[in-house]
Formats: C-alpha cells, sequence, structure tokens
C-alpha cells in the first residue's frame, strides 16, 4: 500500500548548497586537500568561561526540564542585553528562547501567518527564509538587492512589494549571506512603511556584534511604540560567542505573539537545553564577553580584508567590502559564457563544481540564497586557509576561456599554492 506522503514537506526544496558540501567532504575523506570556504559558523573554540558555567552548571545538577519559553534568569539577561544594546525595553515574558535563532523565526512565522499571507524578503537571502515562509503556510515574495546598493534593499524598493496580503517583512542586518548593513534612516523609512501599510518586521540581528568599518547596528523596533509592536527581534549567540553547538536562540516580541510562540514551543520541542541556557547567562552578563567578542571580531576584519582585495583583483571577479557578518558575495557573472575546457560556465553552481572538482575548493553558489551570478565565500576560517583558497581559485579564473577547448590536466595539487 503507498500512503500520500506530506504535501507541504514534499514541496520542500533540497538545498543546492548540499551537494557541493557532501562532494567536498568526500574528497577530503578520500585525502584531498579541500579548502571550504563554506563554513556558516565561526571557526573559534567557545571562550572558557562560558565553558566553565558550563560545568559548573552539571556540577549543580541543573539537569532539569526549563520552562517552554526558557530560564527566567536568561530571559531576564536577554532583557537587560536587549536594553543595554538596542535601547529596546522588555518584559521576560516577553521573551522566548529557543533551540537555535532558527527555529525562533520559524516560530515567529507560525505565529503570524494563515495561508496564503505573503512575507517580503530582500534577496540575496539566507537559504532557509523562502522554504520556513512556505512551512508556516505563507508565500515568499522576494525582492533582488543588487550589488551597486550594497545588496541593501530600502523602503521605495519593497514599497511596489506590498499587497493587501502582505503579512511581514523579514530583513536581516547585518546580512547573511552578503554582509550587507541597513543603516538608520534606511531602517527609519522602513519602519514607516511598516506602520504605514500594517505589516509586522521579523528582524534577524544574530550577526549584530560582527560588524566593521565604523558602521552601527540599529534596530528597527527602537524607532518608536508603533514599529516596536509590530516587530519581532531574533537573535541568539551562535555567532558572536562562536556557541553554534549549543542552539540557543532567542525572540522578543509583543506579548500575544510572544505567548503564541511559547505555546507552540511547548507542543513541538518544550524548553531548550538546560544546562547551554545557564551558559549563556554567561555568556550575556560576563565582563569577559566583551573583550571576547571583540578579539574574533578584529580576527575577522583582518581576514575580510584580505579576501576581498584578492577577489577584486582577479581578471573577472567584482566583490562588494562587507560591513558585517563573515561572508563575502563573489560576483562572477562577468565569467559567464566562459569555458573550462568543454564545460561553460553558465550558472553560480557549474562554476563552484568545477572549482571544487578542479581547484579542491568549495564555494557556495548564489543559486542557494536566491541570487544568481554569484557565489558566498565565508572568511570564518584561518588566515592559512583564507590564503591558500584565494591562490587556487586565481588559477582556475584564469585557465577559464573564451572558447572550449582541451585540458592538458586539470589544475594539479602542488600548483594550487
Amino acid at each position: 500500500m503507498s500512503l500520500e506522503l506530506s504535501r507541504v514537506c514534499s514541496a520542500i526544496s533540497p538545498s543546492p548548497t548540499l551537494a557541493i558540501d557532501a562532494r567536498a567532504k568526500e574528497m577530503a575523506a578520500s585525502g584531498r586537500d579541500v579548502v571550504s570556504f563554506c563554513a556558516g559558523e565561526p571557526d573559534f573554540v567557545t571562550p572558557q568561561y562560558i565553558r566553565t558555567a558550563a560545568h559548573e552548571a552539571l556540577d549543580m545538577g541543573l539537569t532539569k526540564y526549563t520552562p517552554a519559553a526558557g530560564t527566567l534568569q536568561l530571559r531576564q539577561a536577554i532583557c537587560d542585553k536587549l536594553l543595554c544594546d538596542n535601547a529596546l525595553s522588555y518584559s521576560p515574558s516577553q521573551i522566548v528562547v529557543s533551540n537555535g535563532a532558527k527555529f525562533s523565526i520559524y516560530a515567529a512565522l507560525c505565529a503570524l501567518l494563515n495561508p496564503g499571507d505573503e512575507v517580503i524578503i530582500p534577496t540575496p537571502c539566507w537559504v532557509s527564509y523562502p522554504e520556513m515562509v512556505r512551512l508556516a503556510g505563507g508565500v515568499p515574495v522576494l525582492v533582488q538587492g543588487t550589488r551597486d546598493k550594497n545588496y541593501v534593499t530600502e523602503a521605495r524598493d519593497l514599497a511596489p512589494y506590498v499587497t493587501e496580503k502582505t503579512k511581514a517583512l523579514l530583513i536581516n542586518t547585518p546580512g547573511n549571506p552578503t554582509g550587507a548593513v541597513w543603516k538608520r534612516e534606511q531602517l527609519r523609512e522602513i519602519a514607516k512603511l511598516a506602520v504605514a501599510r500594517g505589516f509586522y518586521v521579523i528582524a534577524d540581528e544574530i550577526y549584530e556584534k560582527l560588524i566593521y568599518d565604523g558602521e552601527q547596528h540599529v534596530s528597527i523596533a527602537s524607532f518608536g511604540e508603533e514599529i516596536y509592536d509590530q516587530t519581532i527581534v531574533v537573535n541568539g549567540v551562535s555567532k558572536a560567542y562562536a556557541m553554534t553547538g549549543w542552539r540557543i536562540g532567542y525572540a522578543a516580541a509583543p506579548l500575544p505573539i510572544a505567548r503564541i510562540m511559547s505555546s507552540l514551543q511547548s507542543q513541538v520541542a518544550s524548553g531548550s537545553n538546560a544546562i547551554a541556557q545557564y551558559a549563556c547567562v554567561e555568556a550575556l552578563t560576563s565582563f569577559k564577553g566583551v573583550t571576547q567578542v571583540e578579539n574574533m571580531r578584529q580576527q575577522y576584519d583582518r581576514r575580510r580584508k584580505m579576501m576581498v582585495s584578492r577577489l577584486n583583483a582577479m581578471h573577472g571577479v567584482h566583490c562588494n567590502m562587507p560591513k558585517g557578518a563573515f561572508y563575502a558575495m563573489m560576483d562572477i557573472t562577468d565569467l559567464f559564457g566562459k569555458y573550462y575546457g568543454y564545460v561553460q560556465v553558465n550558472d553560480s553552481m557549474t562554476f563552484a563544481e568545477l572549482l571544487l572538482e578542479n581547484a579542491d575548493v568549495a564555494v557556495v553558489p548564489g543559486s542557494a540564497f536566491c541570487s544568481e551570478g554569484f557565489c558566498r565565500l565565508s572568511y570564518a576560517t584561518s588566515m592559512e586557509n583564507i590564503q591558500r583558497g584565494l591562490v587556487r581559485i586565481a588559477a582556475f579564473v584564469d585557465a577559464l576561456s573564451d572558447e572550449p577547448q582541451e585540458l592538458i590536466a586539470n589544475l594539479p595539487q602542488d600548483q594550487h599554492e
């Protein structure tokens, strides 16, 4: 007997990055020296003071279930953080701690959407946004950002896409995959649009502490009571504190929305990891955190500058200087139509596959981020890896030709360096 499986889940698009990532790991396991720029997580170990706090919680036997929305201690620490860093005043009852910021976003979408509601998403965007909207019963509406505007979509760009079905805007600043940072006045105008047209804003601020060149992170919820009441702020400890595997994210929302999110979580996930929550209190409240985060940020900054400079020195490659996060978007549209051997490069996936197979470098194709013509590189890896990988990319790009031709050999391993 064959029974139909879930139409909603069956329609989820597999991530275009999976094939690249799986092949890179397979190659590395076979002994090939693969340089991967795919990582979406810090290469640093969680700071010792946070790990010590986790051990202390274990020694105290704090291993029981926590409230579905998170421990009161952590929710209060989050409230204090939001007031201090973002000028946002919340009570613990408005905070929902989740198994990572990804689930926080999904829970927010579930709390807001009815079938057919539209969610506007500026692109390039994180791979999971459109699929999470669909899973929550909504319709993603993509608004393409451009390199000449540093991938920032402003209120005037978004306004034509607002309809009577628009329920929310999902904005990510600093952004993955571009490193784009929305400026204060740009966010203020978006807030005015949201209030005037009556839609919610889900503000993914997970990269807020990784920002460069004197730019400032501004939370859109800080522009007044009306937009505050229409905003769900999402954040977490994964990126800034190198705690990806601890799986703690959180949302701050108007009380009715927070209650729905908490109820949803109580039924499908219960509370988040207890030990991780106690460790997160230390991450957010210890004076050691400021120094640790700044040290990581400075190292990312040095890597960022070197990577972008080297990419822009390659013929046919363009890369804007990212202002936040730890990603760079490599524009490869000028390479389309060229050949590697007899294979024509006509999209980002083809470029990424050829680069991996022939130069042992893994990058993420732009199609994964709803933006063809680009590849994302993460500089959350060592300076040595970045230098080795960029030498290989440069050699691969130089090997492209205007006409199909027989290759004498693949790029040999000993010439990558």
